[in-house]
């Protein structure tokens, strides 16, 4: 959630495509597009955008990010709100004041955090869609893995509302559904052994529920889980919650 919550005053916005969508889930960004369109906004693209400084943030390189952060804000500059389908680099916006810790701090890095929402947080408490007029052929089991970055956020609660609220689909509660799926993006490098432990665990936990797709609104934890369930032997369904989204509307 935008903070403070700031309610778009027009359809309008900007979508920040994240690394990961660039490279490895480029689809997440088409269903973000698709969705919002459908709900009657224009999504525009700046090109020029990059990286959100995460990854150097969390690698203790504070010069590096802090540089990539202003970048990224300068792309983004203006009064549209900022939407993006990722729970982690919406965290990474929200906090950018962990940046300014310079005598001259950038006050577009301010405005950009004011401006950000994750997608599923925007269409349920920017744009006001409590319920999703999507379906499912049959009942089907959903999984769904609230990130650690979403927490403190509007992001799960908005995504558990919406999953819900699809005709025929069933959200089942999974054992330590609060604990980390071990990812935590440069952790899984420095500590790969812990990391594998954590998400092993974690994948122990969802399947054990026998769930037809997992869910989540973080891609770097979908990469991560079904990467472990591959190698593992034991695959499962799973998309980003706004694939989701696009999949159950109906036809027209």
């Amino acid at each position: 959630m935008a903070t403070p919550l700031q309610r778009p005053t027009d359809k309008r916005v900007l979508l920040m495509g994240t690394c990961l969508c660039d490279a490895f889930y480029d689809d997440a960004a088409k269903a973000t597009v698709e969705v919002l369109e459908h709900l009657g906004v224009t999504v525009e693209f700046p090109e020029d955008q990059t990286c959100c400084g995460q990854p150097a943030f969390n690698s203790g390189d504070w010069t590096a990010s802090r540089k990539v952060a202003k970048h990224c804000a300068k792309v983004f500059a203006g009064d549209l709100p900022v939407i993006v389908p990722s729970g982690s680099c919406a965290a990474m916006n929200f906090h950018g004041n962990l940046l300014q810790f310079e005598e001259n701090p950038d006050p577009a890095i301010n405005s950009l955090a004011a401006r950000t929402w994750e997608v599923m947080d925007f269409i349920a408490n920017g744009l006001g869609v409590k319920t999703w007029p999507g379906k499912f052929d049959k009942p089907t089991r959903i999984a769904f893995h609230r990130s650690c970055h979403s927490r403190g956020t509007a992001s799960g609660a908005a995504t558990l509302a919406l999953l819900e609220s699809i005709e025929n689909a069933i959200v089942t509660p999974f054992g330590q559904a609060e604990q980390c799926c071990g990812f935590g993006g440069t952790f899984s490098v420095t500590f790969p052994h812990i990391s594998g432990r954590m998400g092993s665990l974690k994948l122990d936990n969802i399947l054990d529920t026998n769930p037809d797709i997992l869910v989540s609104g973080d891609m770097s934890c979908l990469m991560h889980l079904t990467g472990l369930a591959r190698t593992q032997g034991r695959p499962v369904e799973h998309c980003h919650a706004i694939q989701l989204l696009r999949k159950t509307l109906p036809v027209s």
